[in-house]
């Protein structure tokens, strides 16, 4: 339907146009509104149109590499979405849904070009508008990207948080068993031997001082390492729990769809049943 100049002024990006630039702009572009759940555009969509948030709610989705649907947008009053793939006349990278009753301002290249002729700076806007697309995606990517327990524990590790990992390492191996039993049998078989001239005659006293303080060192430093491994453990609990909560939300979303293709089929066979009598 035709767009009333009045609707371009609301529109943030618009807002700049003087009253014969709106009216060559609304003589181009068209207003069309979208019911609840109906979709606008979908991911390889080869449409070469972009669009303008009037009124409602849109989701802009895509789908990952674990099949997952991720939340790309939610443009509010007066932000673009399509717009890169409009330009570029290259098939949609997401899919667009209104979430409810939605007016939207559809553009195509040609308007842009148009528009621009006669309003340069409008580019500039339109420049911002994208800067902030991009400026979200970005972080989404950040976010989705930090999902190693191991990168996230060896970025925060210190150089103390390395040695107890050595420590705890090497002391819960055989080399260390295996090593630290032939010290202790040499030890005592050498002092045994030298009689009275032992530096540790029996019952070893210097060599229970040595291990009494090996224990009281080598305990706490092999509980920092089990620390920061209870760390890793929770985070990556944390994690498996953030990819259960998204694969039933989206086994939830397939049964409600399950559920109302159903309904459909229900009102198709119903109507076939009518035609029939």
């Amino acid at each position: 339907m035709p767009c009333d100049p009045e609707e371009l002024r609301h529109v943030p990006l618009f807002a700049l146009l003087d009253d014969d630039e709106t009216a060559v702009l609304a003589s181009q572009v068209e207003l069309k509104r979208y019911s609840a759940r109906q979709r606008i555009y979908k991911a390889g969509d080869t449409t070469g149109q972009a669009y303008v948030m009037i009124s409602g709610k849109v989701r802009v989705t895509t789908v990952d590499e674990d099949q997952q649907e991720v939340i790309v947008d939610e443009p509010e009053h007066g932000d673009f979405f399509g717009f890169a793939s409009m330009l570029e006349q290259t098939p949609h990278q997401t899919s667009a849904m209104a979430v409810e009753e939605t007016t939207l301002l559809e553009v195509d290249r040609n308007d842009i070009a148009a528009l621009l002729q006669q309003k340069p700076q409008a580019g500039m806007d339109m420049l911002t508008v994208l800067g902030k697309q991009f400026h979200a995606s970005q972080q989404l990517v950040r976010i989705r990207a930090a999902r190693n327990p191991n990168d996230l524990i060896e970025s925060t590790t210190t150089f103390g948080d390395h040695i107890a990992d050595v420590v705890a390492r090497f002391g819960g191996s055989w080399t260390f068993i295996i090593t630290f039993g032939v010290v202790l049998v040499v030890y005592t078989a050498i002092n045994v031997l030298l009689g009275l001239k032992a530096w540790d005659p029996y019952p070893f006293i210097l060599l229970n001082l040595f291990l009494s303080m090996l224990a009281a060192i080598q305990a706490p430093v092999i509980m920092m390492s089990q620390n920061r491994q209870d760390a890793k453990d929770r985070l990556r609990g944390e994690l498996d729990y953030d990819v259960n909560r998204r694969a039933e939300a989206e086994i939830q979303a397939l049964s409600g769809k399950l559920n109302q293709l159903a309904d459909k089929l229900d009102d198709v066979e119903e109507r076939l049943r009518e035609k029939s009598n």
